[in-house]
């Protein structure tokens, strides 16, 4: 019998059809469904996504960290797809560390929203479920627009922390063709970036970690429409354009900043999504032809 190719989403675990678990420690812990694979085979599936085990902490970070990041940053490239099911202890012989730090790092990509822990059967990687992207992308819009208006009221008067956020964007993204950055991934990164300066700029530090909340929440995909999508070349005109409204100042640029705030973000939202769920189908076909399955149609 031919052993399950545990980088194949659970049958139990449908794309788009399972909340994501936010909570770090959850009351009540959830019983893996009896379909669940045996993950006891990971560990040699997991040898092939990380190289180099964690023998030592590297820059002050501590074993939890680097067995974090390296299991977060498989799950953002799609090396670990939504149901794949992970046991504590095969995840701590694979980065040669003991069962603790590899139980921390998979409850801080639970609090990311990226893990479902189980009382019996070890963890998940957390389904898709896009129309919880939809909420969060309204949820986006509603955060950035409110803070828009705000920063243009505090650039009109000229204040330091406005017109410094300003100027250290513009450096960033009002630039020559020639000049932008081409790696889609940097641009993602600097594209979260350049709306979380903007929210920040306002003074409202509730608002802004709102805002860090949402982005960590939809970061798996924002990263995947820009990697594979044509979002790199109109982020940046939009920014620009973003950019100069809110530096027009008076009431009409405040209407015209909030009205270019809200098409970013629906452009942003519509693409990404469409993308995000695209290359996930396509990398579970891909799987599952490798493990002697007939690719999905």
């Amino acid at each position: 019998m031919r052993e399950p190719n545990l980088l194949t989403p659970s049958s139990s675990s449908p794309l788009a059809s399972a909340d994501v678990q936010t909570n770090a420690q959850p009351a009540a812990p959830l019983t893996p469904p009896a379909s669940a694979p045996d993950s006891r085979a990971f560990a040699s599936t997991l040898s092939t996504l990380s190289p180099t085990p964690l023998r030592a902490a590297r820059g002050g970070a501590s074993r939890a960290d680097r067995v974090y990041e390296s299991l977060r940053e498989d799950i953002f490239e799609l090396r670990l797809l939504p149901g794949i099911w992970l046991t504590e202890a095969a995840v701590a012989a694979r980065f040669e560390v003991s069962r603790t730090p590899a139980r921390e790092a998979l409850q801080r990509l639970q609090g990311d929203g990226l893990m479902r822990g189980y009382v019996r059967g070890g963890w998940e990687v957390a389904p898709i479920d896009f129309s919880r992207f939809d909420d969060l992308y309204e949820m986006r819009e509603l955060i950035e627009t409110f803070a828009i208006r705000r920063l243009c009221e505090r650039y009109a008067r000229g204040e330091r922390a406005a017109v410094q956020a300003l100027d250290a964007l513009g450096a960033i993204w009002l630039v020559p063709e020639t000049a932008r950055l081409t790696d889609a991934r940097r641009v993602a990164a600097l594209d979260e970036a350049f709306h979380l300066a903007l929210v920040d700029a306002v003074g409202n530090a509730e608002l802004s970690a709102a805002l860090r909340r949402v982005t960590d929440r939809i970061h798996v995909v924002h990263r995947l429409g820009f990697v594979y999508g044509e979002r790199v070349g109109e982020t940046y005109a939009e920014h620009a354009e973003l950019i100069g409204a809110i530096r027009a100042g008076g009431a009409g640029g405040v209407t015209v900043a909030v009205e270019q705030a809200e098409r970013h973000v629906r452009r942003s939202r519509a693409e990404i999504c469409r993308l995000g769920a695209q290359r996930l189908e396509l990398a579970r076909d891909a799987l599952a032809c490798a493990d002697g399955g007939p690719a999905a149609v």
